[in-house]
């Protein structure tokens, strides 16, 4: 199913939720109906700001309305929001996190054979990681999370944690922590 047709099944699914018909819907988000007819259906190339119009009058995320219906939660999005002009531009909305207050943006750095531990967070905090180079070895209760480049992970960071990097070359990584 492509993102089109979540947002599709999202968008009306919502709307019916929350009891607005298209064209209270259109008022509340300045989002004509016409247009909303086309994204309900599947038929509307939407922009992003449109999008999050829709959602503000839906009080619902953005990525509520992008992510697969049975996708619940902090499960992996990974859908691609926009396309451009030019072959290979893109956007891609990888994994969303619910956050209440704050949202850090961290480059990281590991060196083979370095480590990083963490007591747990209070209750609502959230990891996500999106790995540039190498190898990250998450340590979580359950067991290891090996992310390898180009790939992500989130988790909720109320235990403790720790990462590492296992190889033989630096290791790189962007990490957001959100509550």
């Amino acid at each position: 199913m492509s993102v089109l047709e979540h947002v599709a099944d999202n968008v009306r699914r919502l709307r019916t939720d929350a009891g607005l018909s298209q064209q209270a819907l259109a008022e509340a988000s300045a989002v004509s109906r016409r247009m909303l007819v086309g994204i309900e259906s599947g038929d509307a190339n939407v922009s992003l700001n449109t999008l999050d119009r829709i959602a503000e009058a839906l009080k619902v995320t953005f990525a509520d309305l992008v992510k697969p219906p049975s996708a619940p939660g902090l499960d992996r999005i990974q859908a691609l929001a926009w396309s451009g002009r030019t072959p290979g531009s893109q956007g891609v909305l990888l994994a969303t996190a619910p956050a209440t207050h704050d949202v850090e943006l961290w480059a990281w750095t590991l060196m083979p054979g370095d480590r990083y531990t963490s007591a747990a967070d209070p209750a609502g905090w959230h990891e996500m990681f999106f790995v540039i180079e190498g190898d990250l070895v998450v340590e979580l209760p359950g067991g290891d999370h090996v992310v390898a480049a180009g790939d992500f992970f989130v988790f909720p960071s109320d235990r403790d944690y720790a990462y590492r990097n296992d190889g033989a070359t630096p290791l790189r990584f962007i990490r957001n922590v959100v509550h």
